[in-house]
């Protein structure tokens, strides 16, 4: 049996914890983004060992949350899933990795065309990676938030 441990804090003290609790996982989560973005720009390769202790972290926080939201049927506070949240979402993802691997290919080689190349490339590859997933999440969301109502309709 599980023993229920009693809180000290009143209401409000609870939910200032929950929002300060909240505020330092996204710290945390684009703390190591950024951080790992920057090591690798500077010359650690991408699964570098340097990298894989920031990466295991970042990529175990980042499932977490993505499959936790999904279980309970959230998206986002502001965000809708459809089509074209998804599309934008993903050519900023896509802009931004192909933003980083110019620079990051510019630094090492010092060849504008080659590195624009591989940053084009790169950008074309996450955009269409990123907009298939979030398509997908997006369905199963949907899928789950049906599920849920039918349930909260049958329990009435």
């Amino acid at each position: 049996m599980k023993k229920e441990r009693r809180s000290n804090l009143d209401e409000m003290k609870e939910q200032q914890l929950l929002h300060i609790e909240k505020n330092g996982c996204w710290l945390a989560f684009w703390g190591l983004f950024i951080a790992m973005q920057v090591q690798f720009v500077m010359g650690k390769g991408f699964l570098s060992k340097e990298l894989a202790g920031e990466w295991i972290v970042f990529m175990v926080l980042a499932l977490y949350l993505a499959v936790a939201c999904l279980r309970r049927g959230i998206w986002d506070r502001k965000l809708k899933p459809n089509f074209a949240t998804n599309l934008i979402l993903s050519l900023i993802a896509g802009v931004f990795v192909g933003v980083v691997i110019y620079v990051k290919a510019y630094y090492d080689f010092g060849k504008t065309q080659g590195a624009l190349a591989a940053g084009f490339v790169a950008m074309i590859c996450v955009f269409v990676l990123c907009l298939v997933v979030l398509v997908l999440t997006a369905s199963i969301l949907k899928k789950k938030n049906q599920k849920l109502e039918q349930e909260e309709d049958t329990s009435e």
